[in-house]
């Protein structure tokens, strides 16, 4: 009987009209370019799907912590320490410049070679966690919406849907880069459009840095 019963009775405390909403927003600020998703098409397109899918489940792993960070209010604790901050910064910051070396040297995309040379699982989820963009994106969207009048319920829930949202948006610019892998079968064109991706790595943590 009580699978037949309506959401709204099985789940009386859950304001699901807020979902959407919440949604679009999450979309437009979690889902923009920055340091997670310009490295995402970077490794996508160096190394192919297959080969950087792990790297793809260690960034939502890693943002996922960020956002049971935001939710249980272990990020305000932290961030209320400046030294915590630069730590954080200081890491992202050495991860994001090697791992845009590797990118801007990757050969001819191959599958010996990326197989060989794609980030690891650790990798994704240690930018996932030090992401200077992630932490102030999640903060932002998940004080955007109130999904719940009681406050455990109402962080469980967006718990749920921003991460179904990082797996949809983190995984669609990770595609979005295995496009561009048909050019980088030719070495010239590789070089070049590796470095550009590098660059532009480079230039989104610096940008999020700096805000």
């Amino acid at each position: 009987m009580a699978a037949a019963m309506p959401e709204a009775l099985l789940f009386p405390a859950i304001r699901w009209g807020s979902i959407p909403p919440l949604l679009f927003i999450s979309l437009a600020i979690m889902g923009s370019p920055g340091p997670a998703t310009i490295s995402l098409v970077a490794v996508g397109s160096a190394f192919g799907v297959r080969h950087s899918f792990k790297y793809l489940i260690g960034v939502i792993v890693g943002t996922t912590v960020v956002l049971v960070a935001v939710a249980t209010g272990i990020t305000a604790a932290l961030l209320a320490l400046p030294a915590i901050g630069s730590v954080l910064l200081g890491i992202s910051a050495a991860y994001i410049l090697w791992l845009a070396y590797h990118i801007a040297t990757a050969p001819p995309l191959s599958s010996q070679t990326a197989a060989r040379d794609a980030p690891s699982f650790a990798g994704g989820a240690l930018l996932g966690v030090t992401n200077p963009k992630g932490w102030v994106a999640i903060a932002a969207v998940f004080t955007s919406a109130h999904l719940a009048d009681d406050a455990a319920t109402d962080a469980a829930a967006k718990i749920a849907v921003l991460t179904a949202m990082l797996i949809v948006t983190l995984t669609t610019w990770l595609v979005a880069g295995r496009s561009l892998a048909p050019v980088l079968r030719e070495p010239r064109r590789a070089r070049l459009v590796n470095a550009a991706l590098a660059v532009g790595l480079v230039g989104a943590t610096a940008l999020a840095m700096l805000h």
